[in-house]
């Protein structure tokens, strides 16, 4: 299919983090670009600056005239729109050409060299180390990333003349199924949006199958201890990694409170005293798993993949510091996307291994009601590791409300003495009374919108 041939696109869903790098790409390539989302955020603001024309209302009639022919105009939605929404109505219901995210990013990218990240969680950070690392090191890249990488200020980073893209591959609703990776990397297969695949087996089935659409003399580079299974085809080489042992891990792991220093050992190559910007141990993990893919690029010296680490400040949202300790400031505040169990924990457990001695309050914010019904207990397993514990209503995204499901089923469950259940409204002003030693913020809805006046309070105390 030849998008070129559309001057107009639509986005159904545009403020999705996936959707805002298509956004930013089809603005980049001069089309006229406008859409549709639920509610305005910093993102859907940064877009509307650059030049896309967003509205807010699910009202046919601000859909542009331009946008109305459809010769000439191609809709892309994301599979979260619900299927009442009127505007997608409007197009599917008339003779537009009308796709979902991954298939018109699959076909962007499929006469590139694709590295896709894949993974229940992981994989917006890794990727976005991957194209840091590709930039650094002069060859370049196209990366369509699930988070605004802090080094560019942008989830959409172009290449005029590099052979490479670097996307992150997600699971959701199967629409890594579009990609057709080179090298392929998958950092966890935790099972996650049961509400889609149902049962542990066939999201790991999923997985599998994204292992066989990896071309003929690409790479798969898998996270040790995965019950996954893949399939790939037999002219793909796979490499395992971990932080601890696989064809690519660590060595010389070095820790102080406030830094981390490793070096990374695979097949040909050494990178030796890798200082994270962030030091955190996932951060580990991350490395090697983005250094792996690069690495196999062919392209790569150990020298750009230690600057790149080195200089590497993530993506928003993913264990961002929004408060460090100073001399005369002795708290900290950071801020994690985790929504599945078992990024919480890893979460958790990075903050108290940075910070030992001090005393942890986490404040939580479950994402979907089918996520929590699922994994009530988990989560519950997960915050009891932390000092205190402020629980949030659900935020519920896509989804509408399930009966007897809200956060009290895992605020019971919770086994840390000092835990409190409030609305998000109530976070402020909870946290301002709380003082606090290290706070983390946690979640996947709209907890961060709050840290503004978080951030201002603590550093007035």
């Amino acid at each position: 299919m030849e998008l070129n041939k559309y001057n107009n696109v639509y986005f159904v869903g545009a403020g999705g983090i996936g959707m805002a790098a298509l956004v930013r790409y089809f603005m980049s390539l001069g089309k006229k670009v406008a859409g549709y989302d639920r509610t305005p955020t910093p993102l859907t603001e940064a877009l509307i600056a650059e030049g896309a024309d967003i509205v807010f209302h699910d009202d046919v009639t601000q859909i542009p005239t331009a946008m109305r022919n459809p010769e000439d105009t191609l809709v892309v939605y994301t599979p979260a729109v619900p299927a009442e929404n009127n505007i997608m109505s409007f197009f599917t219901s008339g003779d537009f050409t009308v796709m979902k995210r991954a298939a018109v990013l699959g076909l962007i990218t499929r006469n590139s060299k694709a590295i896709c990240f894949a993974g229940t969680h992981g994989k917006t950070t890794t990727s976005t180390m991957c194209a840091h690392i590709l930039q650094t090191s002069g060859i370049g890249c196209n990366a369509f990333l699930g988070g605004v990488a802090r080094n560019y200020g942008s989830n959409l980073l172009l290449s005029a003349t590099s052979p490479w893209s670097v996307i992150e591959a997600d699971e959701y609703d199967r629409s890594f199924h579009h990609l057709r990776p080179y090298i392929a990397v998958i950092t966890s297969t935790d099972p996650d949006h049961l509400d889609i695949y149902g049962t542990e087996e066939a999201y790991l089935e999923s997985f599998a199958h994204f292992t066989e659409l990896i071309k003929p003399g690409g790479a798969l580079i898998i996270h040790e201890g995965l019950k996954l299974q893949p399939r790939v085809n037999s002219q793909v080489r796979t490499y395992t990694y971990s932080r601890e042992s696989g064809d690519f891990h660590a060595e010389n792991i070095r820790r102080s409170e406030g830094s981390i220093v490793f070096d990374i050992v695979g097949p040909g190559m050494r990178v030796s005293d890798i200082t994270p910007c962030e030091p955190i141990d996932i951060n580990i993990d991350n490395a090697i798993a983005a250094a792996a893919a690069a690495w196999l690029t062919g392209d790569v010296s150990p020298h750009a993949v230690r600057t790149a680490v080195d200089t590497f400040k993530g993506a928003e949202r993913r264990f961002h510091f929004h408060l460090k300790e100073t001399e005369g400031l002795r708290r900290a505040i950071i801020d994690d996307y985790a929504h599945h169990p078992d990024e919480l924990r890893a979460s958790i457990a990075s903050v108290k291994a940075l910070y030992p001695q001090r005393q942890l309050t986490v404040a939580f914010q479950p994402h979907l009601y089918s996520r929590t019904r699922d994994f009530a207990a988990q989560f519950a397993e997960a915050l009891s590791l932390a000092d205190s514990v402020i629980l949030l209503d659900i935020y519920p995204a896509r989804e509408k409300p399930i009966e007897g499901v809200t956060s009290k089923i895992i605020f019971d469950k919770i086994t840390t003495p000092k835990k409190i259940l409030i609305t998000k409204n109530d976070l402020v002003s909870k946290i301002k009374s709380c003082n606090f030693d290290i706070l983390l913020t946690v979640g996947a809805g709209d907890i961060n919108m709050y840290l503004p006046q978080i951030v201002k309070n603590a550093t007035e105390l």
